[in-house]
């Protein structure tokens, strides 16, 4: 098949690698020429306007979105004048499902389908293929099976059950907005089992604490003989690996991390969100089903970036009013 991809940043780069691997051809446009021209180079079709992307593609078209959440909308609304009746369009990146919902009426209205595609794979995804939640309508998410199939990893074997079957690495899971829904839950799954394994690190890293002789004004430890290990975080975590119950992808990419950088010096601590773990709240908020971890790990993503710097100045400031207490600097 051809297709056109709009956005060539980590993720469109290299799904349109994948699929020119796959024999499908790909029209590719981004804001950056020197984007654009490195898939050129490696046998896309470059475009450098909207129009000619569009101009690019046989009928019935499919163009699939691979940009930024925010500008989803603005790359619509230059898209729908261009496109025509039974063309496709897909966003994959990680949009709010509520917007899929609106974006699939309103080209809909045109005669356009609108599919909202969750991707899962990061910059792995090239050479592994990535995890594909596909929402809209069912016809045309038919039509895009060769696509589907191009960028999904292999079939593996499906788990539990007498029978052996395979479990495809995509998945049509309803109508429009449902395949971001899903993303954005994995992404909630995602948020608590870094948190999990992050704090879990961070507890082993302070295990050596009973070797510390300085004095602050913390509750002090009541038993210092027995937190009086240096242990080996970067060998713990491929310890892991071999046959743990917890082992996973993200503890291979920590065990990894932890190998190239120990005191992972090479971070300040800032964690960024994207949105789906906000979203996934709302949602059990308003369906009514308890997240704590979720919730959590959310919050602990505001906390890494200073958010609650005021509350715990005025923390510190009650414990000055009612006790005198003098905050403790550095």
């Amino acid at each position: 098949m051809k297709i056109g991809m709009i956005g060539l940043g980590r993720m469109g780069a290299n799904m349109s690698r994948r699929l020119m691997r796959a024999g499908h051809e790909c029209v590719v446009f981004a804001t950056s020429k020197q984007s654009v021209d490195a898939l050129v180079s490696e046998g896309a079709q470059g475009a450098y306007t909207l129009e000619e992307l569009v101009a690019s593609l046989p009928t019935p078209r499919v163009v699939w979105l691979m940009v930024p959440a925010a500008a989803v909308q603005s790359v619509l609304d230059e898209l729908i004048g261009l496109l025509e009746k039974d063309d496709i369009v897909v966003d994959g990146g990680n949009s709010d499902y509520r917007l899929a919902i609106g974006r699939a009426r309103a080209l809909g209205e045109r005669g356009v389908h609108f599919l909202d595609v969750g991707t899962s794979g990061g910059v792995w995804g090239l050479e592994v293929g990535y995890c594909l939640m596909i929402g809209g309508d069912r016809a045309a998410a038919s039509r895009l099976e060769p696509i589907f199939e191009a960028l999904a990893p292999a079939p593996i074997e499906a788990a539990g059950g007498n029978e052996p079957q395979l479990t495809k690495g995509y998945l049509y899971c309803g109508p429009p907005g449902a395949g971001h829904f899903v993303k954005m839950v994995h992404n909630g799954i995602e948020y608590g089992i870094m948190a999990a394994y992050a704090e879990g690190f961070n507890l082993l890293k302070h295990a050596n604490r009973g070797q510390e002789q300085k004095m602050d004004d913390s509750t002090p430890l009541a038993e210092p003989e027995i937190y009086q290990y240096d242990l080996d975080l970067a060998a713990i975590a491929e310890l892991w690996r071999n046959g743990s119950v917890i082992r996973s992808w993200l503890l291979d990419l920590t065990a990894t991390a932890l190998k190239e950088d120990p005191q992972l010096d090479g971070f300040s601590g800032y964690v960024s969100d994207s949105g789906e773990g906000r979203w996934a709240l709302k949602a059990a908020v308003d369906l009514s089903v308890p997240m704590p971890s979720l919730s959590t790990a959310l919050f602990s993503r505001f906390s890494s970036r200073g958010e609650d710097s005021y509350a715990n100045r005025l923390l510190s400031a009650m414990r000055k009013q009612f006790g005198g207490h003098q905050e403790r600097r550095g």
